[in-house]
């Protein structure tokens, strides 16, 4: 009796695993942006090493001779590929190469619950992954991929490199150091043992009385004296410019709790032993700007403010680079802004020069 309980509830387990990962993908177009007449495009799935099913869309340009170079995107954190990482894929195929927009695991299209979690670990792995899937594509050099991260994704992208070496050119894009705004706050304001304790209590109490409670996604409406970076979230998650039903900026946010797990690590230990060719990108304008100066300083010289381990320099610093973009804010590196910010030649050049 006892062996046909365990039975049943190992059957009932298998078929919740089942459930978590099967996802139905929307064949209609429904991005934020118009499709390119350069390009062809078609959804996708692939598979994680924790089990999770990721869905994507898959770039290409129309005229394809030989095996190409490839490009896998993701971000910014709690957006989809509907936004802005699909249209960073799409510009990027306009210029010759394969691309992957995908979803992270808990989000979007994408398989796993509950939804809108984070976590170091696993999202490194989705890049991991998307790297595996384009590898195996016939039309791509697997030897020849880099990455494109977007906002937090910008600091995943970093952690994914360091980790894996055939990433061979990455771009971080107004990133985001999700580690340390998680627990420190935003400019490090937060940066004491009381202010973590409380939240570390405000995050237990929240798992005993409502783990699945939603934090909300971008504040609407704007109150009078919203920051101006809150102001440029409302313009581009909550208007017809970037708004999107999937994306949780746009909604009811991430899980309260679903996020912790950024708040209790540091994951960008060894972006100093990146041997392969980085470009950190930021708006001079931008709120996170400093994430990408440190991030950058520190993967270069294996030290800078906010960072509190010391690494050596990187042995490779002659291919790392830090663009400041002028005038431009965080958001207007999402889609351009009003002003065409973001410099798909200098993308393309130096993916071009690297992936070769």
């Amino acid at each position: 009796m006892m062996f046909g309980t365990m039975l049943n509830a190992c059957n009932q387990n298998n078929q919740n695993t089942l459930n978590m990962n099967k996802i139905e993908l929307t064949q209609e177009w429904d991005k934020v942006f118009p499709l390119s007449e350069k390009v062809s495009h078609k959804k996708v799935t692939f598979e994680t090493q924790y089990g999770f099913t990721l869905a994507a869309d898959m770039y290409m340009p129309k005229d394809i001779k030989g095996k190409l170079s490839a490009i896998a995107v993701s971000g910014p954190f709690g957006a989809t590929k509907e936004q802005s990482s699909g249209l960073y894929a799409m510009k990027m195929a306009e210029r010759g190469f394969v691309t992957l927009a995908f979803d992270p695991s808990f989000t979007g299209e994408s398989s796993g619950e509950p939804r809108r979690t984070a976590s170091p670990d696993i999202n490194t792995e989705d890049f991991l992954a998307a790297v595996d899937f384009l590898s195996k594509q016939d039309i791509v050099d697997a030897n020849k991929i880099g990455i494109i991260g977007i906002c937090g994704w910008g600091g995943i992208a970093l952690n994914a490199t360091a980790a894996d070496p055939r990433i061979k050119a990455t771009v971080a894009s107004t990133m985001y150091d999700m580690s340390r705004v998680s627990g420190n706050g935003y400019f490090d304001g937060d940066n004491n043992e009381q202010s973590r304790h409380s939240a570390r209590e405000n995050i237990s109490n929240q798992r005993l009385n409502d783990p699945m409670a939603m934090a909300g996604g971008v504040v609407d409406p704007l109150p009078a004296d919203a920051p101006q970076f809150v102001k440029d979230y409302h313009d581009y998650y909550k208007t017809p410019r970037g708004y999107h039903k999937r994306s949780g900026n746009s909604n009811d946010g991430w899980r309260t709790i679903g996020t912790y797990a950024y708040a209790n690590t540091r994951f960008l230990h060894y972006i100093n032993e990146i041997r392969s060719a980085v470009l950190v990108m930021h708006g001079e304008k931008a709120h996170s700007l400093y994430f990408g100066q440190a991030a950058f300083k520190y993967m270069v010289e294996g030290k800078a403010d906010g960072y509190t381990f010391v690494g050596q320099p990187n042995p490779n610093p002659e291919n790392k680079e830090l663009l400041i973009i002028p005038n431009a804010t965080h958001c207007d590196l999402y889609d351009g802004g009003n002003n065409n910010y973001i410099p798909w030649d200098k993308l393309q050049d130096f993916f071009e020069k690297n992936l070769k």
